[in-house]
């Protein structure tokens, strides 16, 4: 499973050839969310809300990215990483 970001102890992956809707993986300390890149709704597991709220500024930041990346990990390409938030 690649990571793409790293921020406030927060882990951004994706994993490759992975179900739809579009989303990613946010770790945090043993919380694990499935988040949509489009809506920002969790939709599997959970996050403390702080590390919630950051996580989903930075979704707002780097949509563009997020999008290509899920279409890459989707095709079993290698994702890129994405700047984290400061």
């Amino acid at each position: 499973m690649p990571e793409v970001s790293r921020f406030y102890g927060i882990i951004i992956r994706f994993y490759f050839r992975d179900h739809p809707p579009t989303h990613f993986h946010a770790i945090y300390a043993e919380h694990e969310a499935l988040i949509e890149i489009e809506s920002g709704k969790i939709f599997q597991g959970s996050l403390p809300r702080t590390a919630y709220e950051l996580v989903n500024k930075w979704r707002l930041i780097h949509l563009a990215e997020l999008r290509e990346n899920w279409n890459r990990a989707r095709l079993s390409e290698s994702v890129l990483p994405i700047e984290p938030l400061e």
